[in-house]
């Protein structure tokens, strides 16, 4: 059995003590030994693991318009679909190419029953069509954005439906034009979630005071306009949020 090894050997030719794991004289520089003594067990020197290149990563095609290292947002096809029915619609019936009484609810009779439809996308007022139409376009953009093109066609539908039906039972000669609904329905659709995480104490990006400016706005907006019926609104809004409690149980896209 080998025993301990030696503190220090002494060079031949200058006579220093040096290490005995060395194979030169860091001194004069003369030849101890060919090779380093090894070590006892325990103390053994591995050689080092040859590292493996890492593979390249697998990544799909970019898609148009998509910048290396960020994801790219599809176009809001369904969004721009409501607003642009909207405003060609409403310059049709302005330049009188087709006459305003056929594309409204009121009077409602016969087999004019699209007009629970078309009403929502006709607008006398301009600042009414703006006002609306951005609404329309900004929440329904984050709603597609959110959970794809289906979402915001289903929420502006169920909000204007809601809307009309809320304003026609109140008052069946009511004359009820614009999206004040269904931009309201879009609205509370999409806030349901950010509002659930400030609850929770999550930190979330979108500008709370800044919906609920918009919401204001456009819940007022039949003070000032005689388009917009309040009791819609309100309906559109009402159904904006309870669809959006079952929108934010589904997972973001």
């Amino acid at each position: 059995m080998a025993g301990p090894p030696d503190l220090f050997v002494v060079c031949k030719s200058c006579q220093a003590e040096v290490s005995p794991y060395i194979t030169e004289c860091p001194y004069c520089g003369s030849r101890l030994r060919k090779r380093a003594p090894k070590l006892d067990k325990g103390g053994v020197i591995k050689p080092p693991k040859r590292r493996r290149r890492p593979s390249a990563p697998s990544l799909s095609r970019m898609r148009p318009g998509e910048i290396p290292g960020i994801r790219a947002e599809g176009r809001p096809y369904a969004t721009l679909l409501i607003v642009l029915a909207s405003i060609v619609l409403t310059v049709l019936v302005k330049s009188r190419i087709l006459d305003f009484a056929d594309f409204v609810v009121a009077p409602l009779v016969g087999d004019d029953a699209y007009r629970y439809v078309s009403t929502v996308f006709v607008y006398e007022s301009t600042s009414y069509e703006a006002i609306a139409l951005a609404a329309v376009f900004l929440f329904g953009w984050l709603l597609e954005r959110r959970h794809g093109f289906w979402a915001p066609l289903l929420v502006f539908a169920l909000g204007s439906a809601a809307g009309v039906a809320a304003a026609l039972a109140y008052d069946p000669d009511a004359l009820l034009t614009g999206a004040n609904a269904g931009a309201l329905a879009l609205l509370g659709a999409w806030v349901v979630r950010d509002l659930q995480s400030a609850r929770r104490g999550r930190e979330i990006e979108s500008d709370l005071l800044g919906v609920a400016f918009i919401a204001g706005l456009l819940l007022l907006l039949p003070a000032a306009l005689d388009e917009p019926d309040p009791l819609a609104g309100i309906a559109g809004a009402l159904v904006g949020l309870i669809v959006g409690l079952g929108l934010a149980r589904l997972p973001e896209r």
